[in-house]
């Protein structure tokens, strides 16, 4: 798999009957390694490892209601009270992150109403906060904190 702008990461990859896969740590099992998966292993460990992000309060492959359609926020992050705080969206490295993949991410925010959307393709990282109060939006410099993710 291509190499990434993330730290280094050593995730469980196998192969079964000429498949490969990746073994997911927060699904507690393991999946199709995709070049999307890829991005979520390595994005997902640098949450974790660098910007102290409790693995407990992360969750990939989250099922939302979306007029009246069911659809899947690739990762949620979480309070300590489970209240969502970000959504994160993968793209492939291939993958270009444009304002369609942000338009996207948006939709699936009207169900859950986040503080952060999160896009990355592993080579570009893209934090926008949301202030419902204005309502206006801003790009960060870089991804925050866990612990700064609550207070913006």
């Amino acid at each position: 798999m291509q190499a990434l702008n993330l730290p280094a990461c050593h995730p469980d990859v196998s192969r079964e009957d000429g498949k490969s896969f990746i073994f997911d740590p927060l699904r507690r099992k393991k999946v199709a390694l995709t070049p999307e998966e890829w991005v979520r292993q390595h994005f997902v460990n640098y949450l974790v490892t660098e910007k102290s992000y409790p693995a407990a309060l992360l969750a990939n492959e989250v099922t939302i209601a979306l007029e009246r359609l069911s659809r899947r926020c690739d990762t949620v992050v979480y309070s300590p009270c489970l209240e969502p705080l970000a959504i994160v969206e993968y793209k492939a490295p291939s993958v270009r992150v444009t304002q369609q993949v942000f338009e996207q991410i948006a939709r699936y925010n009207l169900s859950l109403r986040v503080k952060c959307l999160m896009v990355t393709n592993g080579l570009e990282h893209y934090c926008c906060r949301i202030d419902y109060k204005k309502p206006d939006y801003a790009y960060l410099k870089e991804i925050p904190a866990y612990e700064a993710l609550g207070r913006l």
